[in-house]
């Protein structure tokens, strides 16, 4: 049993370590739904006479007399109505049913109660909408009530989910019982009270409906992109690099190590697939890999590539994507030099997951946790650059709807050839001043601001209005309805560095034709980051997935 209210973390898994899926979720109403306590069930079983461990309906049926059987069954159902017109919601409740219908997870209500009695429940119950039930069992159906496993096996029918997949939530062992029973999941909701040892056996054991909602979300369907931050958090947590020649090891804002192999040097390593833009993957695998060792300050130096090609694809395919990385390879002075290449049918269009490795000298490497409180942020070039040229060369026949003309797609795709940073971090590294450097890609600025700010444990304050967008991005982003805070980036490179030569560096760059911008300050030790605009406090922006992601969903 995994007692999640004496824990502080949640845990991501069954009791015997096994992950799960939520396809659907069980309420029960009386104490889950609602706060407990509005109906007073041991008063109820002094009007009908009902002995204790006895079921009040399991007793009721019993009685063979119809006119008595009437007659108790009108004092329980008085009851109810009354505790109906009495209830309130209980605590996350509305929040929690937000979640799953936000994530597309269908809903069910299991309930000892009449369908009238929960009806009048809900007239008094505004945070929660009865729509978002597809079922609502009551033992006005013909099925016998909890904790038979007959509702559940009938919820989960009609949800069209298997039961396998079918959370039940319930502040009773019935609950529990009918779940297990039906092989469902099960989870005891304490109400901060109930001693947990009354659970049942549960799969999950939470304190309120709120850490209910933090247990689900590790069965819930991830959306498209990154791992979400606070997830991944949770899962480097646990990751220990015990050999004392990992310097820079997994980390939130990391997206490269640091391996001491000598006095004199400091190999580091980095590794991304290409998911996106299939006709630049050759570009993109070399280019994003290497952007990540170049924002170390390292040069790299060798690439390892895997190559998976859906069935059909043809050996001249194949072939013409070794010759292509191969021409990238040579012009950034990088050796290619291993891999793998396989026919999948684990893919449906081609995949390429590049492994870059540089070397830095050892005072050459640039650790993020080298930032100080007063270094000025730079930004190289404008925001979303991959993001410009991607939705120019993905969506074109829906910006030329939007009004976007054929010139202007044209030049946004070519933003495809500056998604390099090589030679602005080149430069930045010869500034002793440079305290970290981190290269924007998914999420954009927005997510890279906040995971720069999280690898070097510091603060940031930036300044929205002096952050750089190309007008041409503008217009794209505005035709297709998108933040260009929130859009890949890779192109664009975050720099810390100190004052006093901030301004140096920011005229070295445009000296060789970089566009680069003053956006903002490092604070003190922390996390999060204050933003401004024309000098009045703003909200920082956030984004679960980037905006491109989203875009290929509409």
């Amino acid at each position: 049993m995994t007692d999640c209210a004496t824990r502080t973390d949640r845990s991501p898994f069954l009791p015997d370590g096994r992950p799960f899926r939520v396809s659907g979720v069980v309420f029960d109403f009386d104490g889950t739904l609602t706060k407990p306590g509005a109906i007073d069930f041991a008063a109820i079983r002094e009007a009908v006479g009902c002995p204790r461990g006895t079921g009040l309906l399991e007793f009721l049926s019993d009685i063979g007399d119809a006119e008595e059987r009437q007659r108790k069954e009108a004092i329980l159902s008085a009851a109810e109505a009354e505790a109906a017109r009495r209830c309130k919601v209980n605590e996350g409740a509305a929040e929690l049913v937000a979640l799953l219908r936000r994530s597309r997870i269908p809903l069910a209500i299991i309930t000892r109660n009449s369908r009238e009695a929960v009806d009048l429940a809900f007239a008094n119950l505004p945070e929660i909408d009865p729509a978002a039930f597809a079922v609502v069992v009551t033992r006005d159906l013909p099925l016998r009530p909890k904790p038979s496993p007959a509702g559940v096996l009938f919820a989960a029918g009609d949800l069209g989910v298997d039961v396998g997949g079918l959370l039940v939530i319930g502040d009773h062992s019935f609950d529990i019982e009918a779940g297990k029973r039906a092989r469902a999941l099960t989870m005891f909701l304490r109400n901060g009270a109930q001693d947990p040892e009354e659970s049942g056996g549960a799969d999950f054991v939470v304190s309120t409906l709120e850490e209910a909602g933090e247990v689900i979300r590790y069965g819930l369907p991830l959306p498209v992109g990154k791992f979400p931050a606070d997830l991944l958090r949770q899962s480097l947590a646990g990751i220990e690099a015990r050999d004392p020649a990992v310097i820079v090891g997994a980390a939130i804002g990391e997206d490269a190590a640091a391996i001491d192999i000598s006095d004199a040097q400091i190999l580091v390593l980095a590794s991304d697939p290409v998911t996106l833009a299939a006709d630049s993957m050759a570009r993109y695998s070399v280019l994003v890999n290497a952007n990540d060792v170049a924002a170390s300050g390292a040069t790299p130096r060798w690439l390892l590539c895997t190559l998976l090609f859906p069935p059909g694809s043809t050996a001249s395919e194949v072939l013409a994507m070794t010759r292509d990385i191969q021409k990238v390879c040579t012009s950034c002075g990088i050796s290619l030099c291993g891999g793998h290449t396989e026919i999948s049918d684990a893919v449906a269009r081609p995949l390429v997951v590049g492994t870059m490795a540089g070397t830095a000298a050892r005072d050459g490497l640039v650790d993020k946790r080298q930032m100080k409180q007063g270094d000025r942020i730079l930004l190289t070039k404008g925001v979303a650059v991959e993001g410009t040229g991607l939705i120019a060369r993905e969506y074109a026949p829906r910006l030329l709807e939007a009004g976007v003309t054929v010139g202007e797609i044209a030049e946004a795709d070519e933003f495809l050839e500056r998604i390099g940073i090589l030679e602005e971090a080149r430069i930045a590294c010869s500034f002793a001043g440079v305290t970290a450097m981190h290269d924007v890609t998914e999420g954009g600025l927005a997510t890279a601001a906040m995971e720069l700010g999280a690898a070097g444990g510091r603060r940031l304050r930036l300044h929205l209005d002096k952050i750089p967008v190309y007008p041409l991005t503008r217009r794209l982003c505005a035709a297709l309805d998108l933040d260009p805070l929130g859009l890949i980036g890779s192109g664009s490179l975050l720099i810390t560095c100190s004052p006093a030569d901030s301004g140096r560096l920011l005229a070295a760059v445009a000296e060789a034709g970089i566009e680069a911008s003053e956006i903002g300050e490092v604070l003190g030790r922390g996390e999060g980051i204050e933003a401004f605009r024309e000098g009045q406090p703003a909200e920082w922006p956030s984004f679960s997935r980037d905006e491109v992601s989203r875009l290929s969903r509409t």
